[in-house]
């Protein structure tokens, strides 16, 4: 085969995988809209209230309905694929070979059973352990994330990350959720947030949080945490779509099996990745 025929080979790969990406993309921004729509229904609504491994570790009957019927969105297209669910009997962890879907039907539960409107439904297709497409639909904020494999929108207009360097004029997240045998990594981390950054936030959703970094509304984001994959491959996507970089925490590239997250707008990273260390100083002490 000549050099032009190998150019060509890569040159229909290329399209091949961009349209899978984008084929992927579709089908997990209407599976993430007809999970978030199933949720709404029962939104500020009086639903039974179950506790799993903690007293704040919560799940509702529309957190299973939703799942549901983001399974049936996602098999109508892709019957054969893996699914990696929060909730029911679905796999716990993201297969390392062939196409998966990683799907939180809410996430926010806590926030949801109060009435505070930060929850959203989250969606990523995975091939071979990467994230190839993701959506999260945050419907009482009335936003809608998309990302393919080039491109990240918010409600169908382009974004990107910040472009903030300054710390102090930053806005940096601590994220996901210490256990009570681990409220001293929670203050330290938020003692290494307001000591670096200009502010502080916490919202009660990872997904929803990550997705903000990827459009620009915070500037980074740290947990020291082993984080599930349902709670951030989705927004993981959205924010190296976005432009921004995500690490554990000693700055290795993230993965859905990696320690802690790191994620920034590439500008502060290496402070973000200093408030980690301090956490995981604290967890090792």
């Amino acid at each position: 085969m000549d050099a032009s025929s190998d150019s060509d080979s890569d040159s229909n790969s290329d399209a091949d995988s961009a349209s899978d990406a984008a084929a992927r993309a579709g089908v997990a921004e209407q599976a993430a809209r007809v999970g978030a729509a199933v949720a709404q229904g029962s939104f500020r609504r009086d639903i039974p209230v179950e506790t799993k491994s903690e007293k704040t570790d919560v799940v509702t009957q529309a957190d299973r309905d939703a799942q549901a019927r983001v399974i049936d969105c996602i098999h109508s297209s892709y019957g054969a694929n893996a699914i990696v669910g929060e909730e029911e009997d679905e796999l716990k962890s993201v297969p390392d070979e062939g196409p998966t879907w990683v799907i939180d039907p809410i996430d926010g539960t806590n926030n949801f059973v109060r009435g505070l409107q930060v929850w959203c439904t989250a969606i990523a297709a995975v091939r071979d352990g990467e994230p190839v497409a993701a959506a999260v639909a945050a419907p009482e904020l009335g936003d809608v994330y998309v990302g393919d494999d080039e491109h990240v929108t918010l409600n169908g207009d382009p974004v990107s990350v910040s472009d903030r360097s300054d710390p102090e004029a930053c806005t940096v997240v601590p994220t996901m959720w210490w256990g009570r045998d681990r409220r001293d990594e929670y203050a330290a981390a938020c003692r290494a947030i307001v000591e670096r950054f200009g502010d502080l936030r916490r919202l009660g959703s990872a997904q929803v949080q990550l997705a903000m970094l990827a459009g620009g509304a915070v500037d980074g984001l740290v947990t020291n945490v082993h984080a599930n994959p349902w709670d951030t491959v989705a927004g993981v996507h959205l924010i190296r779509l976005a432009g921004g970089t995500v690490t554990d925490i000693h700055g290795d590239r993230w993965r859905h099996d990696s320690q802690g997250l790191v994620a920034s707008n590439g500008e502060i990273h290496d402070a973000v990745l200093d408030a980690a260390q301090e956490i995981e100083a604290v967890a090792e002490a």
